[in-house]
């Protein structure tokens, strides 16, 4: 199989799947796995090639009219279906109701699928195609749907009008309605070896070292890197973030987000508790029990529980400087147990 022709950047990974998908008939697929693997960018690959004028076996053209409005946001036939707040940070345009309800403060902007826009996105559906190419729908993240979007989506995705195509992009397949699951096409996200992860990342500006090392603590998830690089930590901040928890410093996490610092947490309790088992690490370049790192097995497990119900709460106004402070007591607290 000859290589991919894609646009400058694109991941080699992305467009392997994006050929294999093409190859295959499906008026609607689910695209699943975790974060970090490029959901949404193979979701958007697919909607260029079902709507470009010139596509070839490898996707979109890239250069054509309905390539060039799906870059500028303006396609006709297509229908971008996420949160709100996904919305302005991907830069898809919200409908005039909802960008004219947010200016004017009425609401903010939501952080879920709202079942006004899956309505909208319904009567999409039903119209004819503008270009000639059919339509496309593009949901994502798709568990951000509630039970009545999810509900109001089903039976357009069970018999969907003419020309319509779905693609459902999740990094959360689990929290999805069975009956959503069960009318798509699903396909597992492929996860990059290791090295052309590295090299791709270095062809987006990361040095070689920071590439390893942030890779590293993404789990092998490219996406990710570019998430961690985004918010301005860098490679040693990461070396230093065990032993800075250990030690009990919240000024080294002042900055963080409570998400960006439950997710580290979580990675790094992940961690500790296979080195204590003697077993590899994932994320961090953590030892074997030693001294100075010999923390109890159950105080790992009660401290893994605490972080799951964090991150359940999350996203709640809490004073963020007293939850930091928490989260990272909870981190001293376990990591300096002895058994």
């Amino acid at each position: 199989m000859t290589d991919a022709v894609v646009r400058p950047g694109a991941a080699p990974w992305i467009a392997t799947q994006t050929r294999q998908l093409l190859s295959q008939q499906g008026h609607a697929w689910l695209l699943h796995g975790p974060s970090g693997l490029g959901q949404y960018r193979l979701a958007l690959e697919l909607v260029r090639a079902w709507l470009c004028e010139t596509p070839d076996e490898n996707g979109a053209c890239g250069q054509c009219p309905s390539c060039h409005a799906i870059d500028v946001r303006t396609h006709a036939d297509l229908c971008v279906l996420m949160p709100e707040t996904t919305m302005l940070e991907l830069g898809w345009p919200l409908s005039e109701k909802a960008q004219a309800d947010i200016d004017d403060k009425k609401r903010k902007a939501s952080r879920e699928i709202r079942v006004d826009a899956m309505r909208d996105a319904i009567e999409f559906s039903q119209r004819t195609s503008a270009r000639g190419r059919g339509k496309a729908v593009l949901v994502y993240p798709a568990e951000q749907m509630n039970a009545i979007t999810a509900n109001a989506l089903l039976k357009t995705l069970e018999e969907p009008p003419g020309d319509v195509r779905f693609v459902l992009a999740t990094e959360s397949s689990h929290q999805l309605l069975p009956t959503i699951r069960s009318r798509c096409l699903g396909h597992a996200m492929i996860w990059p070896d290791f090295p052309v992860a590295q090299q791709w990342l270095q062809e987006q500006g990361l040095g070689a070292d920071e590439a390893q090392r942030l890779l590293r603590v993404a789990g092998g998830r490219p996406d990710d890197v570019l998430v961690l690089q985004a918010s301005g930590r860098k490679a040693d901040d990461w070396l230093r973030f065990p032993s800075a928890m250990a030690a009990g410093e919240t000024g080294f996490v002042r900055d963080w987000p409570v998400t960006e610092l439950v997710d580290a947490l979580q990675k790094l309790c992940h961690d500790s508790l296979a080195a204590q088992q003697g077993a590899p690490t994932r994320f961090f370049e953590l030892k074997p029990p030693r001294p100075g790192f010999n923390p109890s097995l159950a105080a790992l497990s009660h401290w893994s529980v605490a972080l799951k119900h964090s991150r359940r709460t999350m996203e709640h106004p809490f004073n963020g400087g007293l939850m930091q402070e928490a989260l990272v007591e909870q981190a001293r607290t376990a990591l300096n147990s002895s058994l």
